[in-house]
């Protein structure tokens, strides 16, 4: 899944310029769509993702800062780094995308979840939240630079992108034992499964 999800970082200089425009829409509706899973499912349920997104929950439920703002701060030295690999379009894109989310999550930040019920959180709020960042993925862009990284590393090292991944999330998801409980992070888990299965089927969708 992760080696395929890394040719379309890798071909980013393969879009056509006139489909900036297309691009940036479809980013926007992407970013909105994560802003709500975010804050209108899983936050609020002690419900995290993997990667920095999940680092991003687990710190603004210590020091009380919104999640979108501390996603946008953790990703900028992974897009730095994106931007000597991939280039300009893929850094643009990537800051555009964060921006949106920032916004979307501080708007929707005085809304209370919409359910508290552990098997819609994870079905609807993985859904979402898969389906968005799929859509940022596909039309050229990222929200989780730890994604920047394991495509490089992977290259480099006899790990895949996949095995790279799963090291840093399986330490987010203990971590978060601690910070929520061990069932609040079984139900992250899950969430996580049903999130990257729906953002692998968009990626590859013809």
């Amino acid at each position: 899944m992760y080696r395929r999800r890394a040719h379309y970082y890798v071909n980013q200089n393969h879009f056509r310029k006139d489909s900036l425009f297309k691009n940036g829409f479809f980013i926007f509706c992407g970013a909105n769509l994560v802003a709500v899973a975010l804050q209108l499912f899983l936050v609020k349920n002690y419900v995290i993702d993997g990667g920095i997104v999940g680092l991003s929950i687990m710190l603004s439920h210590i020091i009380h800062v919104d999640v979108g703002a501390l996603l946008l701060l953790f990703n900028i030295p992974f897009l730095i780094v994106g931007y000597f690999c991939f280039g300009s379009r893929f850094l643009i894109l990537s800051l555009y995308a964060s921006s949106i989310l920032a916004g979307g999550t501080y708007i929707l930040a005085p809304f209370e979840e919409l359910t508290n019920n552990p098997i819609l959180v994870i079905l609807f709020g993985g859904l979402i939240l898969g389906c968005g960042v799929g859509m940022i993925i596909r039309f050229g862009a990222c929200l989780d630079g730890t994604e920047v990284l394991a495509i490089l590393f992977s290259e480099k090292s006899p790990f895949t992108i996949g095995q790279c991944i799963l090291l840093f999330n399986f330490i987010i998801f203990t971590s978060s034992i601690f910070l929520f409980g061990i069932r609040e992070a079984a139900y992250s888990l899950a969430t996580f499964f049903v999130a990257y299965k729906t953002i692998d089927s968009i990626i590859m969708k013809e």
